[in-house]
């Protein structure tokens, strides 16, 4: 069976330039000792194993996805992989640390278990994943990466996630859904400047000023205390940002709750994609090796116990349709 090694960790300067590039989120500090889904309290808090003693879904080799992949990665018998530890549940820092955890460290040891080969995991900053693939340092990069056509020209893609994008609400709030643009006029709605969640929450407040309903109150805060805090005092109505890292933190406080889920790259689909070097031919076996995942039922159990079921894809695509240039 594969076996699982890590490199060093990297330095608290690395985790700053990250933090930039990754959503952050707030570190519940809880454990769990079952491998599976996370355990939940009579408060309805879900903990989390956070610990470096990880009891992780195991994967079995499949033969049809391990001889797909080429053999300069195979040569050594081990698959390197780049993930950024910088925002649970994707990938963060265990409670010692320096060992990385999350879904995207459980999909990578998974899928160089189904290909027959030994996850070899390395903390990265994520603006340093692009050269890294490029120059062969990495041989996958599983880092919440979604998929653009601008990327596509320079690396191949396999999917394994759908990038959703979640409006979070108090816990006892009234809201109860968010769907559409008239859902949010007149609320107060805190979301991070410059981001892709802006850029969709602008053009849903334009629509409803266009059709006589009340404008959008943005509010933008530096950190993520400053941002609960506004929510929990009653200040502001909801939180628009990315679902994964919300998702988490609603599960370990019950602080929050889900109203609304949003695609990514709405009004486009976006995917969350193991990332390649172009043209060597290794997404193809990344993508089989997911999809072996999916079938038998490893990857819904590595999902769930992250608390990212909603996330999930009905199976890997190759090189998907990305979001296109702005």
């Amino acid at each position: 069976m594969a076996r699982f090694s890590l490199k060093p960790a990297v330095t608290a300067a690395l985790a700053a330039t990250t933090l930039l590039g990754l959503a952050a989120c707030s570190d519940p500090g809880a454990s769990a000792a079952s491998g599976s889904a996370p355990a939940t309290s009579s408060t309805g808090v879900k903990q989390f194993n956070l610990s470096p003693e990880q009891d992780r879904v195991k994967a079995e080799v499949d033969p049809a996805a391990a001889a797909l992949v080429p053999e300069a990665i195979k040569k050594d018998g081990k698959l390197t992989v780049a993930v950024s530890p910088f925002a649970a549940p994707l990938a963060v820092y265990a409670t010692d640390n320096k060992t990385p955890v999350g879904n995207e460290v459980d999909i990578a040891v998974a899928l160089a278990q189904t290909l027959g080969l030994e996850a070899d995991i390395v903390p990265t900053a994520w603006a340093d994943w692009p050269l890294g693939v490029e120059s062969g340092k990495y041989e996958a990069v599983l880092s919440n990466v979604t998929v653009t056509e601008e990327r596509k020209l320079k690396f191949d893609f396999a999917s394994y996630r759908d990038d959703k994008l979640g409006f979070y609400a108090k816990s006892d709030s009234s809201i109860a859904k968010v769907e559409s643009a008239p859902d949010v006029a007149g609320k107060r709605v805190i979301v991070g400047s410059g981001t892709n969640q802006e850029s969709i929450l602008l053009r849903w407040d334009e629509e409803n000023k266009k059709n006589g309903l009340p404008a959008v109150e943005f509010q933008y805060y530096d950190d993520d205390s400053a941002s609960s805090l506004a929510l929990q005092s009653g200040r502001a109505d909801l939180t628009f940002g990315p679902n994964a890292t919300a998702a988490f933190k609603a599960a370990s406080d019950a602080k929050t709750k889900l109203v609304g889920l949003v695609d990514g790259g709405w009004p486009l689909k976006a995917s969350i994609a193991a990332t390649t070097k172009k043209g060597n031919g290794f997404a193809a076996a990344a993508q089989a090796g997911l999809n072996h995942l999916i079938e038998d039922g490893s990857y819904a159990k590595i999902l769930d116990r992250w608390g990212l079921s909603s996330e999930a894809v009905q199976k890997s695509e190759l090189n998907p349709a990305g979001l296109p240039k702005k």
